[in-house]
């Protein structure tokens, strides 16, 4: 916690209204529009929520195609799944761990109604490039930003380049509300219907602003409001998110310098950042040369009571992804990657301990070579 997020919980409670879209949920939406430049920021129950406002909204049907990487959350994919549609997996980038912009176009097709990029470990996807694909054919763009809190392309704010956005802010994530999300509107036409859609199909907000005399069922919905407690929490850490994303920077950074003559040997690969990319700090991952050393890496650093995990399991291979999506091309880039990544601890705090997180890892490695 930042400091301020008990006794802003504290006001909520004293203040009476529970149930969300309070003073809180209206501080928290304020910045982020304000941060990322969206046009209009909704908070959400989580970044699961605000996907599936997206797809919503896109008014997609059984059969509309979206493409998308295999190497996500299941969240990525699962929205637009539940209206019918169905993913289409390209591989990804072999520096950013990205949707690769080269093969998005090859993978259109009459069905196609949307690219949804994925700003892995809150480094920015090609954003340019494919805003450009996606003026060309027609195509709504959706960032899932759920790890680009504060991260940036060309100095542009993550989650205020696409047509809709989501943010996450759960647990894992480095601004926290414990479960919780955003929906960033960046296209006008989809304003005033994204609010009706965030208040269960009902033109309610409208109602509360003295723009109707009643508020009624007006389209379809559902209840993706948080709760005013958690975004009183969420407002204290908003309020700290620069001081957050310098702390873990700087986490970041020593590692990466740390691990620089690992790379040199040929014994890892480290993360790479373009240099139109501002990233927040989310995760510091390593590569290693493939699954057998990774998966003996992370026995050695359990060993010494450091816990490091690999990440997502492709979702074309899972039995959902392979019943519901389908892929274009081989995804050689995403099978590698997800065999030979392991994620290394990073959280505020870790400071302290850090130097013995750097020290198991060159002594486990010195047992993977």
């Amino acid at each position: 916690m930042c400091g301020s997020e008990l006794a802003y919980i504290r006001q909520a409670h004293a203040h009476g209204q529970l149930a969300g879209n309070g003073p809180f949920t209206r501080d928290c939406q304020q910045w982020l529009q304000r941060s990322t430049g969206c046009r209009k920021a909704l908070l959400t129950h989580s970044c699961t929520a605000a996907l599936e406002m997206a797809a919503l909204l896109l008014d997609l049907q059984p059969g509309d195609e979206v493409i998308m990487p295999s190497y996500t959350f299941v969240s990525t994919a699962n929205a637009f799944v539940l209206r019918g549609a169905v993913p289409v997996f390209v591989d990804i980038r072999q520096d950013t761990l990205n949707l690769d912009e080269g093969l998005i176009e090859g993978a259109i097709t009459a069905r196609t109604k949307a690219i949804v990029v994925v700003h892995y470990a809150g480094v920015a996807c090609a954003m340019d490039a494919i805003m450009a694909i996606a003026e060309r054919h027609g195509l709504m763009v959706i960032e899932d930003a759920a790890q680009a809190v504060m991260s940036r392309y060309r100095d542009r704010a993550l989650g205020g380049i696409g047509h809709l956005s989501a943010f996450s802010f759960h647990e894992t994530k480095n601004v926290i509300a414990g479960e919780g999300g955003a929906l960033l509107i960046n296209d006008d036409r989809f304003v005033e219907r994204a609010e009706i859609v965030w208040e269960k199909g009902t033109d309610r907000s409208r109602f509360f602003r003295g723009e109707v005399d009643k508020y009624t069922w007006v389209d379809v919905g559902s209840s993706y409001l948080p709760g005013e407690l958690i975004a009183a929490f969420l407002w204290a850490q908003l309020q700290q998110a620069e001081t957050i994303t310098q702390r873990r920077l700087a986490i970041w950074t020593r590692y990466h310098e740390a691990f620089a003559p690992l790379e040199r040997r040929g014994v890892l690969r480290r993360p790479r950042v373009p240099a139109d990319c501002q990233h927040n700090a989310h995760m510091y991952y390593l590569l290693l040369r493939d699954q057998a050393r990774r998966d003996a890496f992370i026995a050695a650093m359990r060993d010494c009571g450091i816990m490091c995990v690999f990440h997502y399991v492709p979702l074309h291979t899972a039995p959902a992804g392979r019943r519901f999506c389908r892929t274009h091309g081989r995804l050689t880039v995403t099978e590698e990657s997800a065999a030979r990544l392991v994620r290394l601890p990073l959280w505020l705090g870790l400071e302290e301990v850090q130097e013995r997180v750097i020290d198991g890892v060159w002594r486990a490695l010195g047992g993977c070579m």
